[in-house]
């Protein structure tokens, strides 16, 4: 399960709004002082993820909580492999097509050819967005509240 910490910025009903930093790996490395993208992360200001949920029923939050969200990694795992892997394999497999039918002479020019390519990776991304916004995939992707973290006056998330 990955996780990550948020804090409750509004309670609305069975809503409730989390706002989260977004952490930059550049931070943890021993060459962020050489590396330019180290610079430019440091230049940057932070930048902050807002996200609504609903509450769980066995949940008390207010305003200032910190919780503890997850996601379950095989579905953020498949969901990665999906948008990456569906446009180049549909490049690759409507290119080989493509280049089958140029040295059958089928086709005559090999632009035909490049252009059916090009259309096997647009039609690969097509299919990977609408498997990403279908209900089902959207409902497993939805950051759960884990557990809500004793607050100290020192913890900040």
């Amino acid at each position: 399960m990955t996780e990550e910490l948020a804090t409750v910025t509004s309670v609305d009903g069975d809503k409730v709004t989390l706002s989260s930093q977004i952490k930059s790996t550049c931070s943890g490395c021993s060459q962020v002082d050489s590396c330019a993208n180290g610079q430019i992360s440091k230049a940057l200001p932070k930048q902050q993820l807002k996200i609504t949920i609903d509450i769980p029923n066995d949940c008390q939050l207010k305003v200032g909580d910190c919780v503890v969200l997850g996601i379950p990694d095989g579905e953020l795992l498949a969901s990665a492999g999906q948008v990456y892997l569906f446009p180049l394999l549909g490049l690759i497999i409507f290119s080989g097509l493509g280049q089958w039918l140029l040295h059958a002479n089928i086709l005559n020019q090999e632009i035909i050819s490049l252009v059916i390519g090009i259309s096997g990776g647009y039609l690969g991304y097509v299919f990977a967005k609408y498997l990403q916004q279908s209900r089902k995939h959207t409902e497993k992707l939805q950051p759960k509240i884990l557990r809500v973290l004793a607050k100290t006056s020192e913890q900040t998330c």
